[in-house]
């Protein structure tokens, strides 16, 4: 059976190295027969989490901004793949920002189940996405019915087109093409 898969994209920089891997996720996934979305948080307005917690009241959020949108289309996907550039050894910001938005579906009867991470960075260590996978899994124990399906890190890569020829780009495309 087709799965609805949500790609979400957190690169400011279009074509970059982590949007790269996930668009490698995505034709796997979309060759797999699964029905595909792609959204880039860089072409959407979002504003910080307030912290007023009365999306847990509403399951609605008070600030109005793309972030509803988005929290649509992630209640109804069964898998969310993240893609994050590594800053500091850490997801971007804007993933950030996105997942704590994500408020409104804690306690709902939310759709995904499958996650998955892929990350670039320019640091060449094999554990450069160590704190943004901690990060993630943090925000996946709150979602008990959600988990960690895989990672890629396409390390040592920094400037855009810099993961072509990367065996990272494999790894995605066949995590995507396992997708079913």
């Amino acid at each position: 059976m087709a799965k609805k898969v949500l790609v979400i994209t957190s690169s400011m920089r279009r074509g970059g190295n982590s949007e790269t891997l996930a668009d490698e996720f995505a034709r796997g996934a979309a060759e797999s027969g699964n029905s595909v979305e792609k959204i880039a948080l860089a072409d959407c307005e979002l504003k910080f989490c307030k912290g007023c917690l009365a999306c847990q009241k509403t399951r609605k959020c008070v600030i109005k901004d793309g972030t509803e949108a988005i929290l649509a289309k992630m209640n109804e996907a069964d898998v969310i793949a993240f893609a994050t550039p590594i800053y500091y050894y850490e997801m971007s910001g804007q993933l950030k920002t996105m997942l704590d938005r994500s408020n409104p579906l804690f306690g709902t009867d939310y759709g995904f189940r499958d996650i998955y991470l892929f990350t670039s960075a320019a640091d060449d260590s094999d554990d450069a996405d160590e704190r943004a996978l901690v990060g993630l899994q943090g925000w996946i124990e709150c979602f008990d019915k959600a988990e960690l399906k895989g990672s890629v890190l396409a390390a040592g890569v920094d400037a855009v087109g810099a993961v072509k020829g990367s065996p990272a780009l494999e790894r995605a495309y066949e995590m995507g093409r396992a997708v079913k």
